[in-house]
């Protein structure tokens, strides 16, 4: 009798050709051979080569490859933690209005010309770039899983300078210009955009702020929460935890905006909420700005984004002479590498920056502010 394999199975089949099957690395339902084998030998040879593709981790799952990249997609959506909630909610989105082409091809027929052709097809479309380029990204990430998991052997996505978005340089505002966009927006609204523009907090920060998240004694805010809400679910709105550790900060406020939030916090703001609706509720981040491009209207910025006044905040206070690691921190930039050489160095410039941006807003004008603001 013949040596019995360790690794396989052949049996021959009453048509007199005989059937490979295997289990995969790790368990998991038996895997057959594409296709019937003329010998015994033949099926053993290529047992021994799918073996040699496992020892030198090689092996291409077929059973999974032949999973459609739709429900493989879904999957990654629903399982992993480090996609936030927007992002999720983006890429479902772009799942329906352009991988639909995509979207019930096996994983191991996305090869990179059906890739290429799909991308020069949505960019002839109706899809605007950033939303094809925001699908593109998705779509390469959800490859390069695939190849971490031995599905398939190499990520399609190799498109040049697919999934790039070229954002056209940021305007920002004047100190002067800030001064007109608080005087022409809504007085419970004011507070919001000294805020963003001096203190660096985007919109979300802002709309989840708490009172107690305001020390007018240390004249500090500190960012704890981010106010989380979907395009498509507007009632599922809620107060999540910044994207990363360096969004949860406490940053310095500039002395000339500390008298303003005084003057909010006495009429504007609830018992627990910094930013609050008419009726009480907790601000919404599009009532916020639609405020905001009603004022920015009035002063003639109409290019002017809710954004742009972090962007403000930023570049003025390098004119102050802040380091990277200080608008790092200010800001709640992401980039952990960075922060990790430089932080140690802010701690006690904060303060010191806080008190340049009045001296630069000063010059601005911005010294008035209190005095004509009527809250």
């Amino acid at each position: 009798m013949g040596k019995r394999r360790q690794f396989g199975y052949v049996r021959k089949l009453p048509s007199g050709r005989f059937h490979a099957s295997f289990v995969p690395p790790g368990g998991g339902a038996r895997q057959n051979a594409p296709h019937t084998f003329k010998t015994k030998a033949d099926a053993n040879r290529w047992l021994t080569l799918v073996e040699a593709d496992i020892s030198r981790g090689t092996w291409m799952d077929d059973l999974s490859g032949a999973e459609a990249f739709g429900n493989y997609a879904r999957a990654i959506l629903r399982d992993s933690p480090k996609i936030g909630i927007r992002w999720r909610e983006t890429c479902e989105r772009n799942m329906r209005l352009h991988l639909v082409p995509l979207v019930d091809v096996p994983l191991r027929e996305l090869t990179a010309s059906r890739v290429r052709e799909w991308h020069a097809a949505a960019l002839r479309g109706k899809g605007g770039r950033t939303s094809i380029s925001q699908s593109y990204r998705f779509l390469r990430m959800v490859m390069n899983t695939a190849v971490r998991e031995g599905i398939v052997a190499r990520n399609p996505c190799q498109v040049p300078g697919a999934g790039t978005i070229r954002v056209a340089e940021r305007p920002v505002a004047t100190p002067a210009q800030v001064v007109a966009l608080v005087d022409a927006i809504n007085p419970r609204y004011r507070t919001a955009v000294l805020i963003a523009a001096w203190c660096g907090l985007r919109r979300g920060e802002i709309a989840g702020l708490r009172v107690s998240d305001v020390d007018l004694a240390e004249r500090t805010i500190t960012v704890r929460k981010n106010r989380i809400e979907l395009l498509h679910a507007p009632s599922s709105a809620h107060d999540g935890d910044p994207k990363t550790e360096a969004g949860k900060r406490t940053v310095s406020i500039p002395p000339h905006v500390i008298p303003v939030i005084r003057l909010h916090l006495d009429k504007y703001a609830g018992r627990e909420r910094l930013f609050i609706s008419r009726d009480g509720s907790p601000l919404r981040g599009n009532t916020l700005y639609q405020a905001f491009v009603r004022a920015r209207k009035k002063v003639g910025m109409d290019n002017l984004m809710f954004h742009d006044l972090r962007h403000t905040g930023q570049t003025l206070a390098a004119q102050t002479g802040a380091t990277l690691a200080d608008l790092m921190k200010r800001l709640g930039h992401s980039s952990m590498a960075a922060a990790r050489r430089y932080l140690h160095a802010v701690d006690g410039r904060d303060q010191e920056i806080a008190k340049a941006l009045s001296e630069l807003a000063a010059h601005g004008d911005v010294a008035r502010l209190p005095k004509t603001i009527t809250m």
